[in-house]
């Protein structure tokens, strides 16, 4: 027997006791505050996605920001499937010096809580997750943004062009339901909270402006699908939507509108040039300034910026939600509604202005802390600057608005 299989057999027990993260963690050296961080990012699809284009292109901005700060570009990998596949990834980004690694999807996120209790050295950031919180794991962190005022504002820009249809008697029969209601549609991915959030802010957004809508709301089961998303739209028109907007990464829906001359609402991406017909506006996140917080943070030796719970949450003052609206005169009275959104004296998801079964929400449980129970344990609801609504972003940075209001009929 040689020398080595005699260390196994004496050994044996120990070296099979070993756990992976003991191996595997000590690969990764721990980072030098003040000097410049190797960034990773693992990203679901690739720039054919409107969604993750959006945070490849605000890694671009970021690293052009943070100048020196940062080793080198970015290794950004694309492709990579909400399963032990972004677990790889990460591992591979470890071993190749990333100090920071953010994942861009929701599925990826057990992945990569997997990779932070293996490698404490490393700072893993996931977009759009909602376990950091309870996770006690000082090295992972989930981050959003209050996506849901941007699709409110896209929503008052859609009421202002509704508004004009309707002046302009540009409306049919078809897009007026039995009660006079004008029909407006939506294209989901999932029937997720983080969608549900947004679809009903961009609703309560064109509202706003013409109180008797309501809204079909179809479903994909899938982030990105060219044809699904495509066939929505169409779904959608055909039911007499006046306006359709979309939570779904590809350019299936806009282009449907495009081609059948629909007035459309993005997400994540400006179809001005694409579909200069039927594009009203848009709204997307800005993830540089959450880069640039994570990177800037580690290098100074600080907490994260503006994190609590190891939750961080852009809005409109940090330049994280970003809109814009094809109208200049309904842009700037879109601008003065996204004033009185940062000043607190209007608010997404005030109470006073939607109702569930025909009642006034006066006090809803939310399904805030992700610890494997999915029960509904946190009062939501909250009065404040005379107005009652529910707190949307504020005891996590993923959307927990799941509330099925009155006017809005999910179709599938």
């Amino acid at each position: 027997m040689n020398k080595l299989a005699r260390i196994s057999l004496v050994l044996g027990a120990g070296l099979a006791g070993m756990s992976i993260a003991a191996c595997s963690g000590a690969s990764a050296a721990e980072y030098v505050p003040g000097t410049p961080v190797k960034v990773g990012l693992i990203c679901l699809h690739d720039n054919s996605s409107t969604y993750d284009k959006n945070f490849i292109d605000s890694m671009t901005k970021a690293v052009s920001n943070l100048g020196a700060r940062v080793d080198g570009n970015p290794i950004i990998k694309t492709g990579i499937a909400e399963s032990i596949e972004s677990y790889n990834a990460a591992k591979d980004l470890v071993k190749q010096g990333c100090n920071v690694i953010i994942a861009d999807s929701f599925g990826h996120e057990d992945f990569i809580l997997k990779a932070a209790k293996e490698f404490p050295n490393v700072t893993f950031c996931h977009a759009t997750g909602t376990k950091a919180k309870t996770a006690g794991v000082s090295n992972f962190h989930n981050a959003f943004a209050s996506i849901y005022e941007g699709r409110y504002l896209a929503g008052y820009a859609a009421g202002l062009k509704l508004a004009d249809m309707v002046l302009g008697d540009q409306l049919e029969s078809k897009n007026y339901d039995a009660d006079g209601n004008i029909k407006l549609g939506y294209v989901g991915a999932f029937p997720y909270a983080e969608v549900v959030s947004g679809y009903t802010a961009w609703y309560l957004g064109v509202k706003a402006v013409v109180p008797n809508v309501t809204m079909d709301v179809t479903f994909t089961q899938s982030w990105y699908d060219f044809d699904a998303e495509k066939a929505g739209a169409r779904t959608l028109a055909g039911r007499g939507a006046a306006i359709i907007s979309q939570h779904a990464d590809s350019m299936g829906a806009p282009g449907e509108c495009e081609e059948l001359g629909v007035p459309n609402v993005t997400y994540n991406v400006s179809t001005k040039d694409e579909c200069p017909n039927t594009y009203v506006a848009y709204s997307k996140i800005d993830w540089a300034p959450y880069y640039e917080a994570v990177v800037n943070g580690l290098y100074d030796g600080k907490a994260i910026d503006g994190e609590v719970n190891n939750n961080w949450t852009g809005n409109v003052a940090t330049g994280s939600v970003i809109y814009d609206v094809a109208d200049p005169t309904d842009k700037l009275l879109v601008a003065e509604i996204a004033a009185e959104l940062e000043a607190k004296t209007r608010r997404v998801f005030d109470c006073s202005t939607f109702t569930v079964n025909g009642e006034r929400l006066t006090t809803y449980l939310a399904d805030v802390d992700d610890d494997g129970t999915y029960s509904h344990e946190t009062e939501a609801i909250k009065t404040e600057g005379g107005i009652t609504f529910f707190d949307e972003s504020a005891k996590r940075s993923a959307p927990y608005f799941d509330v099925a209001i009155d006017g809005i009929n999910k179709l599938n």
